[in-house]
This record gives C-alpha cells, sequence and structure tokens, in this order.
C-alpha cells in the first residue's frame, strides 16, 4: 500500500492509525477555539481530527492542548555558538520544529564551505531547518570578509530541498541606488522569497526597496515602522533575542486582524538565554502576559509563519498537515510537555538516530599579535566620535565628545563611561587595525574581546586597558577564537568556539554553563549590559544605524562611509 492510500484508509478510520493524541484539546486557529478530540497521525502527516480514532500507538493527554509546531523565520544558527546538530537538540524541546537560518555569519568567514555545512547538518537534524542563500557576503565595502560569494556561487545552492531562497538584503542602500553587484543578486531570485533587512528605512526609498520583490523584515523596531511596512506589503517578523528585544515595542500590532501579516523569529540567542526564559515559547507567554489574544501569537508562531516563506504543508492542527506538534499544558504558560516533530516523538533517542557532520573552519582565526601600543588613538582637534550603545538594541547612536589626552593620545573617560573599542582583522587578508571609542558598557576595568563580530568576523574588542585588550585579542588566537575576558592581565573567563571561531564543539549544556561563568567574569569588570557579549559582536556592524566600527575604521552608517 502506497503512503498516501495509508494516509487516507488511516484517516477514514478503516485501519488504525499509527499513532493517536487521546483526551486533550487542540487550539484550531482558525476560528480561535479549543476542540476537544484525537488527533491521529500516519507516518509524518496528521490524518484525523474531529473524531475518535484508535492507534498503534496510543498517548494519553488529558488535560493538555496541542498547538501547531513553532517557526523560528529568521536565525543565524551560528549566534547560539553551538553547532546546527546541538541547536537542534537545545531548541526543539520547546517546541521550535522549524527553524529558517541565514548561514551568513559561517560563510562570512569561510565562503561556500560554510553553507554546505549547514545544508549538511539540515539532512540530518530532527528539527526542519530551512536556510536562506546568504545575500552579502562580504555585507559592506567598509570591512574585511574572510569570503567573497557573487551570484555565481551561490547559484549552485538555489535548488537544494532545504533551500527557500535569498537570505536578508542588508545593503539596502545598494538596493535603492541599483549598485550592479546587488542586482545581479536579486535578479535570478525574482518571483522566489528574498528576505529584507531595511532598518528605519521609509517613504519613497522603501517603496523603491520593496520593488524589488522583498517580502519579510525582521528589523523593525517601533509602531509606526512596522505599520508602513505592513502596509506596503511585508511581512513582520518580531524579533526576540539575546540583544535585538523588539517584542514589548511591537505588541500592539500582535492583533488578530494583523497576525496573518506577522511572525516569531530570535534572530540571535544563546544557550544560556535559552535555559533561562526560553525560545519562541518565551515570546509567546509573555506575549500572552501582557494582553496579547493567544489566537494572535500563536498564528504569528506557526501558520502565519509558514505561509510567508511558501511553507505550505504545516502551521495547522488539520488532516493532510505535516504532524509537527506541541502539546502544552496551556495557551497562557505555553510549556512543552511533548513535541512530534514529523509524527516523530521528540527524545534522546531520536536524537541519537541522527548522523554527525564533520566540522569546519577550525583554523579560521589568522591574526596577527597585537601589543597595547597598537590601541593607541591620536590626538585630534575638535569633538571625537563615540558609538552610543542602547542597551537591547543593536542600532548605535552617533555621539560626539571633547575626550580627554595625555601627551599625543586620546585617554579614555570612566566618568563618562567612554572606553576604547577595537575591530582586528582576523582572516589573515590585510592585518587591518583600527581603533576607537565606544559609550555605554560600564566598564571599570579590564577587557572583553570577540571573534564573533557581525558581519565579517574579525576580532572586536572593548576595554579600559590596552594591555589588557592586547591580552584578550592575543589569546583569542590561541584558543581558535571565541570570547575571552580579561582583567588586570588575567584571562578570568574565557569559551572556545573553534568552529569558523563562531560555534563550539561542546554539547550546549557545557556551552550554556561556561556562558554562565563568562557572564559573571564581564559583570566582574562592572558592565551594566545583560548581555555584553553579543553587544560587543555587534559594534562592527557597518548596516545598522548609526554608528559602527569595521578593521578600516569608523564608520558612519546614516553616510555609508568611513570617518576621517
Amino acid at each position: 500500500m502506497s503512503t498516501l492510500e495509508n494516509r487516507i484508509d488511516q484517516g477514514t478510520g478503516r485501519i488504525r492509525a499509527d499513532l493517536v493524541l487521546k483526551n486533550g484539546r487542540f487550539f484550531d486557529l482558525v476560528t480561535g477555539e479549543l476542540i476537544a478530540s484525537d488527533v491521529a497521525i500516519c507516518g509524518d502527516t496528521i490524518v484525523g481530527t474531529g473524531e475518535a480514532y484508535e492507534g498503534h500507538e496510543e498517548i494519553d493527554i488529558s488535560g493538555r492542548i496541542i498547538v501547531p509546531g513553532f517557526i523560528d523565520t529568521h536565525l543565524h544558527i551560528e549566534s547560539s555558538l553551538v553547532t546546527p546538530h546541538e541547536f537542534d537538540r537545545c531548541v526543539l524541546p520547546y517546541g521550535v520544529t522549524t527553524a529558517i537560518c541565514d548561514p551568513h555569519e559561517i560563510a562570512n568567514v569561510l565562503g561556500t564551505e560554510g553553507i554546505e555545512f549547514f545544508l549538511d547538518s539540515s539532512e540530518q537534524t530532527i528539527m526542519d531547518i530551512r536556510v536562506q542563500l546568504s545575500s552579502c557576503v562580504p555585507a559592506t565595502h567598509l570591512e574585511t570578509s574572510g569570503a567573497d560569494l557573487p551570484i555565481e556561487r551561490l547559484l549552485p545552492f538555489r535548488h537544494h530541498p532545504k533551500v527557500i531562497g535569498l537570505a536578508e538584503f542588508m545593503n539596502f542602500p545598494g538596493v535603492i541606488h541599483k549598485d550592479p553587484i546587488c542586482m545581479a543578486k536579486l535578479e535570478p531570485f525574482q518571483g522566489g522569497h528574498i528576505d529584507g533587512h531595511a532598518p528605519l528605512l521609509s517613504g519613497r526609498d522603501l517603496n523603491g526597496y520593496l520593488s524589488a520583490g522583498i517580502r519579510t523584515e525582521h528589523e523593525c523596531t517601533n509602531v509606526p515602522e512596522a505599520l508602513e511596512k505592513i502596509r506596503k506589503g511585508m511581512h513582520i517578523l518580531v524579533r526576540e533575542g539575546s540583544v535585538s528585544k523588539d517584542l514589548h515595542a511591537l505588541m500592539p500590532i500582535l492583533t488578530e486582524r494583523l497576525s496573518p501579516f506577522l511572525a516569531l523569529c530570535t534572530d540571535d540567542r544563546n544557550p544560556l538565554d535559552i535555559a533561562e526564559e526560553g525560545h519562541l515559547d518565551y515570546m509567546i507567554r509573555t506575549a500572552i502576559a501582557h494582553g496579547v489574544e493567544p489566537i494572535a501569537v500563536y498564528r504569528a508562531a506557526s501558520i502565519s509563519a509558514a505561509r510567508a516563506f511558501g511553507l505550505r504543508d504545516r502551521g495547522l492542527v488539520a488532516p493532510g498537515w505535516r504532524a509537527d506538534l506541541v502539546v502544552v499544558d496551556s495557551l497562557e504558560n505555553c510549556k512543552a510537555e511533548m513535541v512530534f516533530a514529523a509524527g516523530r516523538r521528540v527524545t534522546d533517542a531520536l536524537f541519537s538516530t541522527r548522523k554527525p557532520v564533520a566540522p569546519v573552519g577550525l583554523d579560521s582565526v589568522k591574526a596577527r599579535i597585537v601589543k597595547a601600543a597598537d590601541f593607541g588613538v591620536p590626538v585630534t582637534t575638535g569633538e571625537t566620535p563615540v558609538i552610543g550603545v542602547m542597551p537591547g538594541k543593536i542600532i548605535t547612536e552617533h555621539r560626539r565628545y571633547r575626550l580627554p589626552t595625555n601627551g599625543n593620545q586620546t585617554s579614555i573617560d570612566l566618568a563618562n563611561d567612554i572606553i576604547k573599542v577595537a575591530v582586528i582583522e582576523r582572516h589573515g587578508k590585510n592585518g587591518n587595525h583600527a581603533n576607537g571609542f565606544v559609550q555605554g558598557f560600564g566598564l571599570k576595568s579590564g577587557a572583553i574581546a570577540s571573534t564573533v563580530g557581525h558581519d565579517s568576523h574579525n576580532i572586536c574588542v572593548v576595554g579600559v586597558s590596552e594591555d589588557d585588550m592586547a591580552l584578550a585579542a592575543n589569546r583569542l588566537g590561541e584558543i581558535k577564537g571565541g570570547f575571552v575576558v580579561v582583567d588586570n592581565g588575567k584571562v578570568t573567563g574565557e569559551i572556545a568556539l573553534p568552529v569558523a571561531g563562531l560555534m563550539s564543539l561542546e554539547p550546549y549544556e557545557s556551552v550554556r554553563d561556561t556562558l554562565h561563568e563568562l557572564r559573571k567574569a564581564a559583570y566582574a569588570l562592572g558592565t551594566t549590559l545583560q548581555e555584553p557579549f553579543l553587544q560587543v559582536a555587534f559594534l562592527p556592524l557597518p548596516v545598522i544605524p548609526h554608528l559602527k566600527i569595521s578593521d578600516m575604521g569608523m564608520v558612519d552608517v546614516d553616510k555609508f562611509c568611513l570617518i576621517g
């Protein structure tokens, strides 16, 4: 008997279903009702609701509610600091059955080798990992990347079964001004899915950007921005990550009326935050606790997300739909008590069936050795540009201060929370090193350094002491990438991320525990930021307003040029 025939026979009740979830209720995202019903499953497909069924396997879920599996519509798995296999094991038990990722981080370090690693991994994971092809490698001409991915290197992946389309198109100025490289990448994906990335873009410039066929956006940070983009046909991906936290600001648009045009995403969320708060389940219960209608946020987490990305087989608890299901204690608590991925109950034994994928990029940190004197900033006339960090945002302000001097050198200003920041090229291309100043970390001593530096992932280090900054940066080379905290000439915390300088080879539990100790080491320096490491990682991101730093120098993002 064919699989199709088997589904029909099980759905009609002629034969027993493979699996039946009995005595519970499911959340109907069409009507908003909680419906008492068995749910019958054949293989990877739901075949029965609204009726009583018998199954070869039956699970009693009395008092519980079935909802569709959650879909994270935009994230970089690398930013979870673990490999796709460990991300799968970490996040799937929270009910995230589909993850739409952009391997942009590893692609910027390793190029097509990084994309191939993710595609190979996605074919082994229990969670359905879908891949968007990284559109901006390098992200801009204002930084040194480890790789270059022109359209010719992307097209061979376009028809891979795990590929959805073109990933977040961050170079929105390039789109608006019809940059030839941008046009070459956009043209082949016309009629397909193109993911957006256009923070604060509005008016005619937004119209021009959307006219390129771009349909989704995860960079909205306020209601007026989101409403304009929704009115102009964009599907808004409400984001709540470890640094970028937009959920509270966008809750007013999480309504039943607008939910067909909304989805949820995390973008960047590390295992420590997942362990302490959760993943998309955290967003759901937080929204409901603040008055959002359950149907609105559950739609955004599933059916609306699926439709936005052309995944027509999932997002509802209904016959013929993919059996990605979460059994929760209540809609309000959204605690996943059981998870089913393509009809398979998620267990440790299920994860053990996956084939391993060999890691890549284990020797990607090729930065030169630096010394304290390399972090000097010569005195200039007038005010000095200072990156203004805003907690919970990757947007930074372009501030200007008259800073104290020492001889011919510009000094930090601890009274105003202004310390040094530097970016060091680490791909072995040119040895670039740029210095500047940043405000908002709260550091009183020491230094924090990282090889996670969006998007080109050079070394970024912030600090009070040039000696500590040099020690921290050099230590990253010794551990093949990661995060390092230094205080008074001593390494007080570190985590090794040898996979392209971005991901650990350890289980996610070890990464979580190490991050806890690392965060304590950073707090001991006086930082006032909840997540200082990812905040460091976003300082070199020259596609997010307003002032950033790359290995080439300070970047005025609004003018899209280097300063000085």
